[in-house]
C-alpha cells in the first residue's frame, strides 16, 4: 500500500478504538503484553538483523538492541496502562450559562495519531499501547534501522487482537523506508490529526519543515546539571555520574556541568569519578585551570546533545548566571541544581524555562514511568498542548458538549 492508503485505511478503523470501553481497551493491552513475551524468540531474532544491519553510532544500537528484559519490560510498560484509567470522556470543566445552556468540556481522542521515529522498537509498542489507552488509531513510521523489528511487533500484537477477537487495523506500520514516504506521511492533512516525531535533531527539523498537520515536538536533550556553590559534594557527584552515565544514549541523560567558581574545589573529585566511568570532559578555562582532565570545549559543546560519554563544563558565577546560561543552551528538556540553598533551588524552578525542572536529584526521572503516567509517547519540550512527559492525556484533546431546552441566540 501507499502511505496514503495506508493511512486512509487507519482512518477507516479508527471507529474500532475510539468506541471501545475501557474494559476492552484493558483486554487488548493485556493480550499484547503477552503477545510480545511469548513471542520474545521471534522478536528477538528479527532485532538482531536489524543491529547487525546498523552502521551508526554504539547510541543508536543501544537504542536499537532488543532483549528478553526490554521485551518484558515493554510488556510491564502495557500492564501498567492497564492500571490507569482512561481519559476519554473525562469531564474537565462544567458550568450553567446565564440562559440556562449546560456547558461541559470533555476529554476526547485526538482520532488518527501520526508516529514518525529513529531507532527505538520499544516505541511501536509503547504508541500502541498508549493509543490503545486513550482510544486512538494509530500510523506508526520508523526509520529504517529497526524496521524488522518495528514490522515484527506490529504483526505480534495485531494477530494477538485479531485472535481475541478484536479489529486491529486501527494499528498500522508504513512499510515504505524511503524519504520520500517520510515526507509524504508528514503531509497527510485531513487523514492524521496529529504527528509526533521522535528522535534527533534532523528527524524533528524535517517534520517541523515539511509537517502539513500539527506537529506535537519531542525534543532532543541537551539537559544541564547546575552545581551551585553550597552543593554537598557526595550528593553532587552522586547525581552527576547517574545522570551521566546510567544510560548515555537517552534524551534525559545530562550533557553538560554547570558549576559554580566557588565550587571549583570539588571538580576534581567530580571529573575522577566521571573519568573513571569513561566520560571525557571538555570545559573553559577555568575549568581546564581547576581541573586537569578537562580538555579545551569548542562554543558547540555546549549546545550539543553528544548521548554518548562526553560531558561540557561551564564555569559561572552564582544561580543568576546559571539560569541564564542554561536558558540560553538548554533545549528546554531537563535541569537539575544541586544546592543546600532553599532561595537558589526556588530561583532555579522558578526562572529556568524547561519542561522538567529538579532539585538535588538526576535527570534520568522525566519518563513517563517515574512520573507515574506508565508508558510515554516521548518528552515535549514544546509549550503548546503538552510540556514533559506525553502519557494518556497528552494523547486526548477535549470538545464542548452544550444541552438546552430551547435556547436561541438573540
Amino acid at each position: 500500500m501507499t502511505v496514503s492508503e495506508t493511512c486512509l485505511l487507519c482512518k477507516e478503523h479508527a471507529a474500532a478504538i475510539a468506541y471501545a470501553s475501557e474494559a476492552q481497551q484493558n483486554q487488548m493491552l493485556g493480550l499484547a503484553a503477552e503477545a510480545l513475551c511469548g513471542n520474545a524468540g521471534f522478536l528477538i531474532r528479527e532485532n538482531a538483523a536489524d543491529v547487525d544491519a546498523c552502521t551508526r553510532g554504539e547510541q543508536f544500537r543501544d537504542r536499537l538492541l532488543l532483549n528478553e528484559a526490554r521485551i518484558a519490560g515493554i510488556a510491564e510498560g502495557l500492564r501498567q496502562l492497564v492500571h490507569l484509567p482512561c481519559p476519554v470522556g473525562e469531564i474537565i470543566g462544567r458550568h450553567t450559562a446565564e440562559n440556562g445552556l449546560s456547558i461541559e468540556q470533555v476529554r476526547v481522542p485526538f482520532g488518527v495519531v501520526g508516529i514518525i521515529y529513529e531507532a527505538r522498537p520499544n516505541v511501536t509498542a509503547d504508541a500502541i499501547g498508549l493509543c490503545i489507552k486513550s482510544g486512538n488509531a494509530v500510523v506508526l513510521r520508523g526509520s529504517g534501522d529497526a524496521y524488522r523489528s518495528n514490522a515484527a511487533i506490529v504483526r505480534v500484537i495485531k494477530d494477538a487482537l485479531r485472535a481475541g477477537g478484536f479489529d486491529p487495523e486501527f494499528i498500522q506500520l508504513i512499510e515504505d523506508r524511503s524519504h520520500e514516504s517520510a515526507r509524504e506521511f508528514m503531509r497527510q492533512k485531513g487523514v492524521l490529526d496529529v504527528l509526533i516525531p521522535r528522535g534527533g535533531a534532523n528527524l524533528i527539523r524535517t517534520t517541523l519543515e515539511n509537517a502539513a498537520v500539527p506537529v506535537i515536538e519531542t525534543g532532543t536533550g541537551n539537559c544541564h546539571i547546575y552545581v551551585e556553590k553550597t552543593a554537598d559534594a557526595g550528593m553532587a557527584k552522586k547525581i552527576l555520574i547517574n545522570a551521566k552515565t546510567q544510560r548515555t544514549s537517552v534524551c534525559n541523560a545530562c550533557e553538560s556541568l554547570v558549576i559554580d567558581r566557588a565550587a571549583l574545589p570539588m571538580l576534581n573529585e567530580l571529573a575522577s569519578a566521571l573519568t573513571e566511568r569513561g566520560v571525557v570532559l571538555v570545559g573553559d578555562e577555568e575549568a581546564q585551570r581547576a581541573c586537569p582532565s578537562v580538555l579545551p570545549a569548542k562554543e558547540e559543546d555546549y549546545f550539543t546533545e553528544y548521548l554518548s560519554l562526553k560531558l561540557s563544563v561551564r564555569t559561572v558565577e552564582g544561580v543568576e548566571e546559571a539560569i541564564a546560561w542554561i536558558n540560553a543552551h538548554s533545549t528546554r528538556h531537563s535541569e537539575a541544581i544541586v544546592t543546600s540553598d532553599a532561595r537558589a533551588a526556588e530561583r532555579f524552578l522558578r526562572e529556568v524555562d524547561s519542561a522538567c525542572v529538579y532539585v538535588n536529584a538526576s535527570t534520568r526521572f522525566t519518563d513517563g514511568f517515574e512520573f507515574g503516567f506508565g508508558a510515554e509517547m516521548g518528552i515535549s519540550t514544546q509549550k503548546l498542548h503538552a510540556r514533559g512527559p506525553m502519557g494518556l492525556r497528552e494523547l486526548t484533546t477535549y470538545k464542548y458538549l452544550i444541552r438546552g431546552n430551547g435556547q436561541i441566540r438573540r
